[in-house]
């Protein structure tokens, strides 16, 4: 059986198959066997039957979620590395490799006609230049997703888990905390890597929730206000949303921190979801 955790294979199939690395893509593929199966198995802990892995690379990742799973779907954007999964993934029959750019993918249609509907799990080892736009994709998607288990760089992973209030918490984290529970799981050093990269890497896992965690009148308007909280997040709260929102008024804006509960210098940074929940419900009226 070819052993996808030994660099020495992966530079044997990467030659058979004419294959070079991608630094656009960047194609960073995983080699420690314990991280592998730590990653599966966390993923698949819900109990849910389907899996939808993003970028599979060699399959290393694969062939351990397909003993985990029914049904994987592997959607893999280069099209140069479908032959090679040819010969990894050959006799594996629940495991099925689509040449897709999960980013334009409807997911939705693709768990409807992969799995006959129901519930799926996501996993990826995802490149880290593209990692908040496929975790927001996803997030928005609306497909029923029960769980996404993603390996990122270290300093994202602490981002997309932080706390409201805390310091590393930014407009992401509030985006994550909106539609499911994150927790980061365990660290992954470069050398579980080839070719390695030059920083750390973490498992997080984003449990989805059933329903948003807070009620907000309109969906848009709140990311909007998180947004530019965040995009002046020194500043405080009123004086970024007179930035963000200047047909609404100062006295308005002023109007709906004050109607939230909030100190009139509160920085955009410190407050919790629920409060730029109130904040937007406020300002929904003269906006509409």
């Amino acid at each position: 059986m070819i052993n996808l955790t030994d660099p020495a294979e992966i530079k044997r199939l990467a030659a058979a198959h004419g294959f070079r690395f991608s630094k656009s893509l960047g194609q960073n593929f995983l080699t420690d066997p314990s991280v592998v199966r730590k990653t599966a198995a966390a993923s698949s802990e819900n109990g849910v039957k389907n899996v939808i892995e993003i970028g599979p690379g060699f399959g290393v990742l694969t062939r351990e979620l397909a003993a985990c799973y029914d049904r994987v779907v592997a959607v893999e954007i280069d099209k140069t590395l479908l032959p090679v999964l040819d010969e990894t993934l050959a006799g594996l029959p629940n495991v099925t490799v689509v040449n897709a750019d999960v980013m334009k993918t409807d997911l939705q249609k693709l768990i409807k006609s992969a799995f006959g509907g129901g519930r799926a799990n996501i996993a990826a080892n995802l490149p880290y230049y593209i990692t908040t736009p496929v975790i927001t994709s996803l997030l928005e998607s609306g497909a029923d997703i029960a769980s996404i288990t993603v390996m990122v760089q270290k300093e994202v992973a602490e981002r997309l888990t932080a706390a409201p209030g805390s310091p590393e918490c930014g407009a992401i984290s509030a985006a994550v905390s909106y539609r499911a529970n994150a927790k980061k799981l365990f660290d992954v050093p470069p050398s579980s890597f080839v070719p390695r990269p030059k920083v750390t890497s973490s498992v997080i896992r984003l449990d989805m929730l059933s329903a948003p965690a807070v009620p907000a009148q309109d969906e848009k308007l709140l990311f909007a206000v998180i947004k530019a909280a965040f995009g002046q997040r020194r500043k405080q709260l009123k004086n970024s949303l007179f930035s963000a929102f200047p047909n609404v008024g100062k006295q308005a804006i002023f109007d709906a921190v004050d109607g939230a509960g909030l100190r009139p210098d509160i920085r955009g940074e410190k407050l919790t979801l629920e409060e730029f929940a109130l904040v937007a419900d406020r300002l929904y009226k003269h906006l509409r």
